[in-house]
Parts: structure tokens; C-alpha cells; sequence
């Protein structure tokens, strides 16, 4: 194990649970631990949600995928790009005047308070769906960060999960969104910095070398050189829905996103996010997909026994150790940001959402908050066991997770933006459909010919509409609670 990597990680990960401790010490009440007060800039919210919604699935899931199927994989990027600059361009602003209007701190309250008439059954209903999933999710991102330490430094990747465990925990612990969020903007300079760094240097060494992209793309597979994989017919239909489809998933639905949205303080501050936000975007998803393409050329198809540590292993292969450690602490950044994202997240839907609004339990702030810490510690250690115990692949797992919670609270969010006819029982249609649905997809072969990241969407939505044709709300009932 090259010591210099080994000392940039654990100067790495002091700084970020240094960070942590420091917004610990900021007087702490339930609505900062959990929404941050309402007293964090805009392009940090940026800069933090796009950490979050690029987990190591972008890093080491979708690198892997592109070098695993060519040029038809950036129908992922598009989809996942375009739903992105939607959600900026047109609904962050909305979740932010929503925010304040309603005085919510969590997705779920939003949707309980707007639909007052069944504000109980939609926080249970939602809250179940996120923790269901967003378990899973977590575990995902400490199973990305065992494979990264076992491609780094050739140890178990149990070791690894425990490693990121404690890490992600203590950021979370003990700052709440305050310090995820200020541990956020770092990690997410850091993960821009691999994603533009090493595509430049991968190109340079495919040029000294005598190597050629497109020559490769021919040698790996016919259907790697290919901007359609090769289909024809219905099959095109097909390869770009499941490829696209991640753009659903974007348009609202994915709570740990959204609360940066709800967190912005003015149309100002908004603005800064918008831009930081596009930006970030077009760089990180261009050089995630170069990257998956210069490994082409530059390994074969049959050097890795996993795809998903392409990009670490280039890195080791590709720079000197001391930027090395630089560029893979931002493939650990990613994991430890979205984790981090998702415990705060089923962390709020439980203490907010269920115990302080729905139960009406009187408890103190400072009450609710060690109950926030708590909910902390049992999600991430059920993450924990996960990860120990699956050998699901990353890609897979996240994509169901965006299914499950973004494909069935996006229509949900869209429709109550949109649709002034969206009743209480659409919305309970909306979440039961999608959750029901999305289980029995990903359990049968269905899922691999069209992904559940489409159906999802469009089977939720259909019955939200239905459903709110059929039992529309009184006038009085879209209030407060």
C-alpha cells in the first residue's frame, strides 16, 4: 500500500469529521439539525446537492457502464443531465416559496400540509417508502466504498464498509444538515476535480501511446461503436427509454435533493444555486463519460472482474501517487455525500415527520434532536449490515432506490405543483402504486427488458390522476396542518 495515498486518506477524512464536530458546536435546534435555519448560501446548497445526487454510482456505476457497453451509454448522462437542469431551472424555486409558505422542514410534511384532509396517512405512507428504499441506498454507497478500498489498497472490502461507516456516522451525527451540507461543498470540488482531471489525462496518455477510441470501440463488441447499441426497430425504443429514464427520477422525487431546494433563503440566493448547479453538471457528466470511453481504449474488456472499479484502478494507473490520493478521496467524497444525504433524510421523515407531527408527541428540541441522532445510528448501521452482507451491484441497487422513491414521488411533486385537481387520495394512490409496483417489477423479469425507472413514474401518475378524477378533495381540505 503506497503510504502517501494512505496519509492523504486519513488527513482527508479527519478534515471532514473535523468539519462535522465544528458545526456540532453551533446551537442546535430541531429545525437547524434538520433544515440547516435557513442560513446557507446558494451555490453551497448547490455545490452540496449535486454531491448528493452523484453518489459513487456516477464515479464508479456509471464510468463502469459506459466502459462496459460504449457509446450508447451516454443516453444515461442525457437523461440523468436533463432531468437535473429541469429540476434547477423550474422547480427549485418553487420547493423553496413552497418551503416557506408551509413552513415544513421535509418532503413528506410538504405534502401532508398540502393535502391536510389525510396529512397522517401521507406522512406514514411517505416515510415508509423512504426509509425502505434510502436503507438500501446507504448500503449501496458503503458497498462502493469497500470495492474502493479494496482496488486502492487491496484490503477487505468489509474493512472498507466499516471504515466509511464510522466516517459517514460522525458527519452526520454530529451536525446534522449544517455539516453535511459545509462537508458536502468540499467533497463535491473534490469529486469535479477527478471528473475533469483524469479524462484529460487519459486522453493524453491514449495519444503518446499510439491508442485510438474508436478503433477500440470496434475491437470490444459490435455494438460498442454504436450511439444505439447495435438495436434496431423497437429495440431502439427500449435501449433509450432505459437508458433515459434516470430523468424521471430528478423531477422532484428524490427527497435528499430536494431539501437543499428548501433550504435556499431568497430568488438570489436561488439564482447562485442555478448556476452552479448547471455548471457542475455538464462538466461532471462529460467527464464521467470520457472516462468510461478512454478505459475502452485503454483496457480490455476482460481486465476487470468488476466494471465498477474502472475509474480507481485508471487512477492508480494513471498518476503519481500524491494526486493519486487526491483524486480518489473524491470517488470516497461521493459516498460519504450521499450516504450522509439519505440518513438525514429517513433521519427527519422519522423524528419530524412521524414522531413530532403525526404521533404529536411534546418533546423539546433538544429531545428531538438526540432522537434525530439516534435514527442516525440505527439507519446507518442497518445500511452497515447491508453492505456486509449483499453482493447486489451498485448500479442495480441505486437504480431501484431512484425507482422506488424518485419515480413515485416525482409525479407526486409535478402534480401538486401543476395540477390544481390533485386530491389527498391521488396523492395516497401515487405513493401505495408506486411502491407496490416497483417491488413486484424489480422481482420479476420484466424490469430487465423495461426498466422500473420508467414505469414506475407513469404507473404512479396514472393512478394519482385516476384517483383524484374519482375522490377529489373539498376546497377547504388543500390547508395547513
Amino acid at each position: 500500500m503506497n503510504t502517501i495515498i494512505i496519509a492523504e486518506f486519513i488527513i482527508y477524512f479527519l478534515v471532514i469529521i473535523g468539519v462535522g464536530y465544528m458545526m456540532s458546536r453551533t446551537k442546535m435546534s430541531h429545525d437547524v439539525f434538520l433544515l440547516g435555519g435557513k442560513r446557507l448560501p446558494g451555490w453551497v446548497l448547490a455545490f452540496s446537492e449535486r454531491a448528493t445526487g452523484e453518489s459513487a454510482w456516477l464515479l464508479l456505476g456509471f464510468t463502469g457502464f459506459v466502459f462496459a457497453t460504449g457509446l450508447s451509454g451516454v443516453w444515461v448522462a442525457a437523461g440523468i443531465a436533463s432531468g437535473i437542469l429541469f429540476a434547477w431551472i423550474f422547480l427549485s424555486r418553487k420547493f423553496m416559496r413552497e418551503a416557506d409558505r408551509y413552513k415544513v422542514l421535509t418532503l413528506p410534511d410538504y405534502l401532508a400540509a398540502r393535502f391536510g384532509e389525510k396529512a397522517n396517512i401521507i406522512r406514514w405512507l411517505a416515510t415508509i417508502l423512504i426509509a425502505s428504499f434510502f436503507v438500501f441506498y446507504v448500503g449501496a454507497q458503503l458497498a462502493g466504498a469497500g470495492k474502493l478500498f479494496l482496488t486502492t489498497f487491496d484490503i477487505s472490502e468489509n474493512v472498507g464498509i466499516l471504515i466509511a461507516t464510522v466516517v459517514i456516522l460522525a458527519t452526520a451525527f454530529f451536525g446534522g444538515f449544517l455539516s453535511v451540507v459545509w462537508t458536502d461543498m468540499i467533497q463535491s470540488i473534490m469529486m469535479l476535480i477527478t471528473l475533469c482531471v483524469l479524462p484529460i489525462v487519459a486522453l493524453i496518455y491514449i495519444s503518446t501511446n499510439d491508442l485510438s477510441i474508436s478503433a477500440s470501440l470496434v475491437q470490444a463488441g459490435p455494438e460498442f461503436d454504436s450511439w444505439l447499441g447495435g438495436t434496431t426497430g423497437f429495440a431502439i425504443g427500449i435501449l433509450f427509454f432505459n437508458n433515459f429514464s434516470w430523468f424521471f427520477g430528478y423531477l422532484g422525487g428524490q427527497p435528499q435533493l430536494s431539501a437543499r431546494f428548501m433550504a435556499m433563503r431568497n430568488e438570489k440566493e436561488a439564482k447562485q444555486g442555478i448556476v452552479v448547479g448547471v455548471i457542475w453538471t455538464l462538466l461532471a457528466y462529460t467527464g464521467a463519460f470520457l472516462i468510461g470511453l478512454a478505459a475502452i481504449a485503454i483496457y480490455k474488456q476482460d481486465s476487470f472482474s468488476d466494471v465498477e472499479t474502472v475509474l480507481p484502478q485508471m487512477i492508480i494507473d494513471l498518476m503519481p501517487p500524491w494526486i493519486s490520493g487526491l483524486l480518489l478521496a473524491g470517488i470516497m467524497a461521493a459516498i460519504i455525500t450521499t450516504a450522509n444525504s439519505q440518513l438525514m433524510v429517513v433521519t427527519s421523515s422519522v423524528s419530524e415527520d412521524i414522531i413530532h407531527k403525526t404521533l404529536g408527541m411534546k418533546l423539546s428540541d433538544r429531545q428531538l434532536v438526540f432522537i434525530s441522532r439516534l435514527t442516525i445510528l440505527i439507519a446507518g448501521l442497518t445500511g452497515m449490515v447491508i453492505a456486509l452482507t449483499s453482493d447486489s451491484l451498485l448500479y442495480l441497487v441505486v437504480s431501484w432506490a431512484w425507482a422506488g422513491v424518485g419515480g413515485t414521488l416525482s409525479p407526486a411533486i409535478l402534480l401538486t405543483f401543476f395540477w390544481r385537481r390533485y386530491s389527498s387520495i391521488g396523492l395516497i394512490a401515487t405513493i401505495t402504486s408506486g411502491f407496490i409496483f416497483t417491488v413486484l417489477w424489480i422481482s420479476t423479469p420484466l424490469d430487465s427488458i423495461i426498466t422500473s425507472r420508467f414505469t414506475t413514474f407513469f404507473i404512479a401518475a396514472i393512478f394519482g390522476i385516476v384517483f383524484s378524477l374519482l375522490f377529489p378533495d373539498k376546497p377547504s381540505s388543500h390547508t395547513k396542518m
